[in-house]
């Protein structure tokens, strides 16, 4: 019981959050946490269980939003009916790039997919059907509610929740799958894993397109929500790093290390966004340098792995060692 007090009394937390907080900023700043969570821990299947860094996640989180901006532009449907179509894309997107760039290793499969994310916003700001450099708009006025599109963000923040949850639940069944055992050792060693028999390209590769199909869910959600999409918000490179740097902050490999992350990064760049202004348009490069710099030479586990050896550490006090031992003392 002790063990499942904690988990539900942060539950029940989320779950209230906003009804008692219940202003306007409050409830988008809780929405964007659990969109943005549901990115990272996309990225956290390939990033934080493969090992394989992607700093190009934004391809398939532009192509959900432009998918579910595209079908409402062009064929006057329901934005919800992109996501599938955004999947889709996604996935065969991952398939094409995944085979040749996970072939690489390190910054070197990093520094690959920058450049793929580079190629396709340039493509997209000048293909005219996709809007160009203006981008796509949802319905400016709500036709009905499947097209997702409300005043308050507050219908926004139970359905992120739900999405997050179910992201969650798909990331627990891999990670406890053979897949996710054949991840964490092609993560540790790749040579090592080959050599047991793992079959380090296909599981990379699978993980590469379960990955991309979860991040262009998050991509339409977040085109849904703010109701239009240009090559600098479905494409711009920063929402990869936004993303990378949730799920390193918070740990990434753990489940809910990314939702850490988020909890920690977007009310700061929030916050700060507000305060400043434009005139703070430069700092949050600088913030994100600084978190980087810091997980790496501090905490590279990230604050979630921090808790746990806390805790740990806490459960072996040397005075719960010396009443163990006195207590088999003859």
């Amino acid at each position: 019981m002790r063990r499942l007090l904690w988990p539900a009394l942060v539950l029940a937390l989320v779950v209230v959050y906003p009804l008692v907080l219940s202003t306007p900023f409050e409830q988008r700043l809780g929405a964007l946490v659990l969109l943005y969570a549901i990115a990272a821990s996309a990225w956290n299947i390939v990033g934080g269980y493969a090992g394989q860094v992607s700093v190009g996640h934004v391809v398939f989180f532009g192509c959900g939003a432009y998918a579910a901006m595209g079908v409402y532009a062009h064929f006057a449907l329901s934005p919800l009916l992109g996501i599938p179509a955004g999947i889709v894309v996604s996935v065969a997107i991952a398939a094409v790039i995944g085979v040749p760039t996970l072939r690489l290793s390190g910054h070197y499969f990093s520094m690959a997919t920058i450049a793929v994310a580079e190629l396709v916003r340039l493509i997209v700001t000048n293909t005219d059907y996709l809007g160009g450099g203006v981008g796509l708009s949802g319905p400016t006025v709500p036709r009905n509610v499947f097209d997702l599109s409300f005043i308050s963000a507050l219908p926004y923040y139970y359905l992120f929740l739900t999405v997050l949850a179910i992201t969650l639940l798909i990331t627990r069944w891999m990670a406890n799958s053979r897949m996710g055992f054949y991840l964490r050792a092609i993560r540790d060693s790749e040579r090592a894993a080959r050599s047991l028999g793992a079959p380090a390209r296909r599981i990379k590769l699978a993980a590469f397109m379960l990955s991309a199909g979860l991040t262009s869910v998050a991509g339409a959600l977040y085109a849904m929500m703010f109701g239009f999409v240009d090559p600098e918000s479905g494409l711009g490179i920063l929402i990869s790093v936004k993303i990378l740097i949730m799920a390193a902050l918070g740990g990434a490999g753990l489940l809910f290390g990314p939702l850490v992350g988020a909890v920690i990064l977007v009310p700061l760049e929030e916050i700060s966004n507000n305060l400043l202004g434009g005139k703070g348009a430069g700092l949050t490069f600088v913030v994100y340098g600084a978190i980087i710099v810091l997980i790496a030479r501090f905490q590279p586990g990230g604050i979630l792995t921090l808790i746990n050896r806390t805790w740990a550490r806490r459960g072996k006090t040397p005075g719960a060692s010396a009443a163990v031992g006195a207590t088999h003392a003859p």
